[in-house]
C-alpha cells in the first residue's frame, strides 16, 4: 500500500499543491514553518479522519479560505482508488471515492491505512492515560473500521449518562429532592453493552502488542528494559485480571456501575468503564511515566509505533509509515537502528529540518519544501 499523489487546496500552508509520490522511502526537507508536517498530516488525516497535531478542523483550514481539501490516490495490490476529503469549517466534512459520494466520511477509513511517529507521541509515555487509550483506539479502527462505530457509540452513551448523572446530584444535594433513577438503570445497560464491546477489543489488542513492544523497543535501545505492557481495567478490582469475552465483561461493568452508584452521584460523573482505564507501560520493573529518562521514552514511543506498524503488516498489508521531525531527536545509535528497522516498509515518509539528520539507511527521493512549495531535488 501506498499513496502516488496528494493534492492539498487551501490545507494548512497550502493554497494548490500536488505531489507525486511512490513506493520506497521519500523525504521532506525543509526548515522549520514551511509546511512540511502539513504534507504528511494530510496523508494521516486521509487514514483517520483525524489530525495527530489538532483536535478540531478549524486550523487545517488555510487562512479566509472557504474549505480544505485532501485528495489522495492510494495504490494497493495494484488497484488504485482516490480518496477526496472536504473539510467544512462549522459544517459537516465530505467525502468521495472514485468521484462518487459516501454517505459518511468514515466510510473511507481502511482504503489508506499509517503509522505515523511525530513528537508529539513522547505524550504516549509521558503524558495523562487519555493518550495511551486513544492510541490503543485509533489502532483498533485502523484494523477494523467498523470500531469507530463501537467507539462513537460509547461516548454517545458515556455523554448521556453523565448528563443524568449531573442532573440527579444537582437534585440530591441543592434541590434537597429525591431523583429518578430509572432512566439512569437503562443507560446503566446501554453502557455495559458498548463498553464491553469496546474493552473486550482493547484487551486482544494489547495481547497482540505486549511482545512486539518488547521486540521493538530491544532492537531500538540497550538500556532500560525490558518493555512491558499491561491493562488497568476500571470495572475489576485492583490486580484481577478482567474477563476476556464480552458477557463477562458487561455482567463486570454492571457490578462496578452498582457498586459505585453513590459516588457517581455525588460527583455527577461515571466512574466506571473504558473511559476510566489505563494502558500502564513499564521498564523492568519501574512504571516507564516519571521513571524513564528521555531518551528510553522517545524509544518506548517509537516502540509503541513500531509494533502497531508490525501489527498491521501482519494483517496483510504494509501501512504507510510516517516518521515525522522524528530524527532530530534521536542519538546516532538510535536513527541507525530505527532505519534499519523501517527501511523494508513498502512506503516511508520522512520529515526533517537537517538533511543530515537522516540516516544513510533511508536514501531514497527527496523533496524540499519553502514556503508553501514543494519540488523534488
Amino acid at each position: 500500500m501506498y499513496v502516488s499523489h496528494l493534492q492539498l487546496v487551501d490545507f494548512r500552508s497550502y493554497a494548490d499543491a500536488l505531489v507525486e509520490l511512490g513506493p520506497g522511502v521519500s523525504v521532506f526537507v525543509g526548515a522549520n514553518g514551511e509546511g512540511k508536517t502539513n504534507l504528511v498530516e494530510a496523508v494521516g488525516y486521509v487514514a483517520s479522519l483525524a489530525s495527530h497535531r489538532v483536535s478540531t478542523d478549524a486550523p487545517l483550514i488555510r487562512r479566509e479560505a472557504p474549505r480544505a481539501i485532501i485528495r489522495a490516490k492510494v495504490v494497493r495490490d495494484e488497484r488504485s482508488m482516490v480518496v477526496d476529503l472536504e473539510l467544512n469549517p462549522g459544517r459537516a466534512n465530505r467525502a468521495r471515492v472514485n468521484q462518487s459520494a459516501v454517505g459518511r466520511p468514515r466510510e473511507v477509513l481502511g482504503i489508506l491505512r499509517t503509522v505515523l511517529f511525530a513528537p508529539e507521541d513522547l505524550a504516549l509515555v509521558k503524558g495523562d492515560p487519555g493518550e495511551r487509550r486513544r492510541f490503543l483506539d485509533d489502532l483498533l479502527v485502523a484494523r477494523a473500521p467498523r470500531m469507530a462505530g463501537v467507539r462513537s457509540d460509547y461516548d454517545r452513551v458515556l455523554k448521556q449518562r453523565n448528563a443524568l448523572l449531573k442532573s440527579a446530584s444537582a437534585r440530591i444535594f441543592r434541590q434537597r429532592s429525591t431523583p429518578d433513577l430509572s432512566t439512569l438503570d437503562v443507560w446503566d445497560e446501554h453502557l455495559a453493552e458498548a463498553g464491553a464491546e469496546l474493552l473486550a477489543a482493547r484487551l486482544a489488542l494489547v495481547e497482540e502488542l505486549r511482545p512486539r513492544v518488547a521486540q521493538a523497543y530491544a532492537g531500538l535501545t540497550d538500556t532500560g528494559g525490558p518493555a512491558a505492557l499491561s491493562y488497568r481495567c476500571s470495572a475489576v478490582e485492583e490486580g484481577a485480571e478482567p474477563p476476556a469475552e464480552r458477557p463477562p465483561l458487561a455482567d463486570a461493568l454492571r457490578a462496578a456501575m452498582a457498586n459505585a452508584r453513590d459516588r457517581e452521584l455525588q460527583r455527577g460523573i461515571s466512574l466506571v468503564g473504558p473511559h476510566r482505564d489505563e494502558l500502564h507501560l513499564r521498564l523492568g520493573d519501574l512504571p516507564a511515566k516519571g521513571y524513564a529518562s528521555q531518551g528510553e521514552s522517545w524509544s518506548y514511543a517509537l516502540a509503541l509505533r513500531l509494533a502497531s506498524f508490525d501489527l498491521l503488516r501482519s494483517d496483510g498489508d504494509d501501512p504507510v509509515l510516517i516518521l515525522d521531525d522524528v530524527f532530530s531527536e534521536l542519538d546516532d545509535e538510535r536513527r541507525r537502528r530505527l532505519a534499519e528497522g523501517v527501511r523494508g516498509a513498502e512506503q516511508v515518509l520522512v520529515t526533517a529540518a537537517v538533511p543530515d539528520d537522516i540516516p544513510a539507511e533511508l536514501d531514497g527521493a527527496r523533496f524540499g519544501v519553502t514556503e508553501g512549495e514543494v519540488g523534488r531535488v
